[in-house]
């Protein structure tokens, strides 16, 4: 799959028929599979990116097959852990999205904290910014950019906005990472003071780690405010997706 292919500017629509499907809703469900996001909300920069083949072989319309004899799909186990943390970050800040303001950031837990060096998070606003903003951090240290933006009034829209920008490049990174076996690689943080040397399969450790406790912490703090949630169980999530009854 290959969005840069479609040109900017097309639809659902047309991107599905290019792309050799059959109906829009395949096309979109593989996208949404593929890429952490639905395909109506790719932006303008999305790039031309090739997405693993398990025979190797890509479908290039209309008439041509790119094959790849070589090419490796990501580990599955990696997979269903990345891919879950992203579409049940997206389930919670939907559900966010519909609380007033007042209670999205009213301080439910006074004085906790998730990482003494990020500060208090005792609202519902904090865990779900501090947890969406931690994928943007890191990958600006792995890009070499400056840090991110991170405006303290954001709202559940405004974070669920960031998270599907920030979710098709997290994927790609973790992706990437697994194909070309570079787990024990190290990137140089230099945004850090002074910087620092983190090993890329302990920095994906610790975003999937804090994530799931955020996810967590975020259903017992969405409770409190009298929204039902599910368990986030990765087993539900995954026959869900397989279109498995349990």
């Amino acid at each position: 799959m290959r969005p840069g292919g479609w040109g900017q500017g097309s639809t659902v629509t047309d991107a599905a028929w290019e792309a050799g499907y059959a109906s829009v809703e395949g096309f979109s469900r593989a996208f949404t599979r593929a890429y952490g996001h639905p395909p109506s909300s790719v932006g303008g920069a999305e790039g031309s990116t090739w997405l693993p083949a398990g025979n190797g072989i890509h479908f290039h319309p209309p008439t041509s097959l790119w094959v790849h004899s070589t090419e490796q799909t990501m580990n599955p186990l990696t997979d269903q852990l990345v891919r879950h943390d992203l579409d049940d970050t997206r389930v919670l800040l939907e559900l966010a999205k519909g609380l007033s303001d007042e209670v999205f950031r009213q301080v439910r837990i006074p004085g906790h904290e998730v990482n003494a060096w990020e500060g208090p998070e005792e609202s519902i606003a904090v865990v779900l910014e501090h947890h969406v903003g931690t994928k943007e951090v890191w990958l600006a240290a792995i890009d070499g950019d400056d840090l991110p933006e991170r405006p303290a009034d954001a709202s559940a829209a405004d974070l669920l906005e960031r998270h599907d920008e920030v979710a098709a490049r997290w994927l790609a990174f973790v992706r990437g990472v697994e194909a070309r076996a570079g787990w024990d690689d190290r990137l140089i943080d230099a945004l850090c003071e002074p910087p620092e040397s983190f090993q890329l399969g302990s920095v994906v450790a610790h975003v999937l780690t804090f994530a799931a406790h955020r996810r967590q912490l975020a259903r017992h703090l969405l409770r409190s405010a009298g929204v039902e949630t599910d368990d986030g169980d990765p087993i539900t999530w995954l026959r869900a997706e397989r279109g498995e009854h349990a």
